[in-house]
């Protein structure tokens, strides 16, 4: 013998749809599982409801969004700017050469034309770059 069919009241489902709360969270709010949710709404009626249910609450959520950013707050204007209308921000990390022109590389300087003196300097020069950091 199957169990009796759990009761889920749509009012209180459609509420919580419209704050966009997951299927998680509702089932434990109306103290079912997650499959017996998802069994649910295959059924189309059940499905339409709650698809209306969290489209509801988009709507909601934006048309606060557009009166917040109405308002002046500068942090929903960017939030839509970005978001609605797809700006984006652009960020330019380049290095360049006097007045804005290429970093001119010169040619590598010939190692055997060193005096004993500069190859000396040069080996304590780069024995101070291997070296492991200080603890």
């Amino acid at each position: 013998m199957a169990r009796p069919r759990k009761k889920i009241n749509l009012g209180e489902l459609e509420k919580l749809y419209q704050l966009q709360c997951t299927d998680k969270e509702a089932a434990a709010f109306l103290e079912i599982s997650v499959k017996t949710l998802e069994r649910r709404k295959t059924i189309p009626k059940f499905a339409e409801a709650t698809d209306a249910a969290k489209a509801k609450g988009r709507v909601s959520v934006r048309r606060m969004l557009f009166a917040l950013a109405a308002k002046g707050n500068v942090a929903a204007a960017i939030f839509l700017a970005k978001n609605v209308i797809g700006y984006k921000d652009y960020f330019a990390n380049e290095h360049s050469g006097p007045d804005g022109g290429p970093i001119v590389i010169g040619p590598a300087p010939e190692l055997g034309e060193l005096t004993d003196d500069e190859v000396k300097q040069l080996t304590i020069l780069v024995s101070k770059t291997q070296r492991p950091p200080k603890a």
